[in-house]
């Protein structure tokens, strides 16, 4: 999909049609279907089309979040492979497990080598994918990332620590290492790999265009209920109003995604931290207003009769919540307040 230079992020909202239907397929079998097609050779962030970069992914989380959860994911560890000049494994589908709660990951040394041990919560495509990027405790203050092939049997799965109905699809449980050998051609990069780059505050707002068009989607949803009585030139005004507001919610965020991606183009060597917090808290509030608006405004009717807009709703509720809300925004204005954006 090109992005003309004066377009938003995300087609026009709302799709004409109502929002396309998930991917009918398990979740698997879609990411090994788009990466065979192609369609997640993303232009890498900073390159110069990084609005094309985010309006793709934001096109799969408006079709299917958990889908575009692992999509983006896969596209980012390829990204963070490519800014140390390595390749990702041809046709292996890749994500990036990088959370510290719960202890995460250390790496040791034992006399036979380095070896990796600890439990990594919140893994997406814990059984789908064929590799991943794990960030881990170096013991020394800083930490390694790690190119692990998840097919090793040392790496335990826990299939029962994600229990709510909310992004199920994304395959997301703990991960428990079990002295796994870390050979030195598996660690990428030198000491706190992962965070010292600009790529790591370009990737967060790359994850923004995925909530955005979560948002979208549900957006679609109820336009696809309002639209008969609307162009009759009847409709609930309430409802109408309701939709308005998610309506220039979405827009609103989307022109900040839009702007904040040409910032990063015209300088890719730097982080953009201001910018990239800012873009993050306003693509939260549009979907906090959605998911506080588009259950009024769909109605009973819809809610109950649609599962595509009941599971659209739980998804998003749960994957925003990679935003740490109030602790985030608390940062954001420290930022503000001190010229960083």
């Amino acid at each position: 999909m090109s992005v003309a230079p004066d377009a938003g992020i995300l087609d026009p909202v709302p799709a004409p049609h109502g929002a396309p239907e998930p991917y009918p397929a398990p979740a698997a079998t879609v990411l090994a279907a788009l990466l065979d097609a192609g369609d997640l050779d993303l232009p890498l962030p900073g390159s110069g089309s990084t609005p094309q970069r985010w309006a793709r992914l934001a096109r799969l989380g408006r079709r299917d979040l958990p889908v575009a959860r692992l999509a983006e994911g896969h596209t980012d560890a390829v990204a963070i492979l490519a800014g140390y000049d390595r390749a990702a494994h041809p046709g292996a589908r890749y994500g990036v497990w990088a959370s510290r709660a719960g202890g995460g990951a250390r790496i040791g040394r034992a006399a036979d080598g380095a070896r990796l041990n600890g439990t990594v919560r919140f893994c997406s495509g814990t059984h789908l994918l064929d590799r991943a990027l794990v960030v881990a405790d170096a013991g020394d203050g800083s930490t390694r990332l790690v190119e692990l092939d998840l097919h090793d049997p040392r790496i335990e799965r826990l299939g029962d620590a994600w229990r709510a109905a909310g992004m199920a699809a994304s395959d997301t449980h703990d991960v428990v290492l079990h002295d796994v050998p870390v050979p030195a051609e598996a660690v990428v990069g030198g000491p706190d790999a992962y965070t010292d780059r600009p790529g790591f505050a370009h990737g967060g707002a790359g994850v923004a265009a995925v909530w955005l068009g979560g948002a979208a989607g549900i957006v679609d949803e109820v336009a696809a209920t309002l639209r008969p009585g609307a162009l009759d030139g009847g409709g609930d005004p309430h409802r109408l109003a309701g939709f308005g507001e998610m309506h220039a919610a979405v827009a609103g965020a989307d022109t900040l995604l839009r702007a904040t991606a040409a910032r990063i183009d015209a300088d890719p060597g730097e982080p953009h931290h201001g910018a990239v917090a800012t873009v993050r808290a306003a693509v939260e509030r549009a979907g906090r207003t959605v998911l506080d608006v588009a259950p009024e405004c769909a109605g009973v009717s819809a809610l109950a009769g649609s599962r595509g807009l009941t599971a659209r709703l739980a998804d998003l509720q749960i994957y925003l919540r990679q935003q740490h809300g109030a602790r985030d925004r608390a940062e954001l204005g420290r930022v503000v307040l001190g010229g960083g954006v």
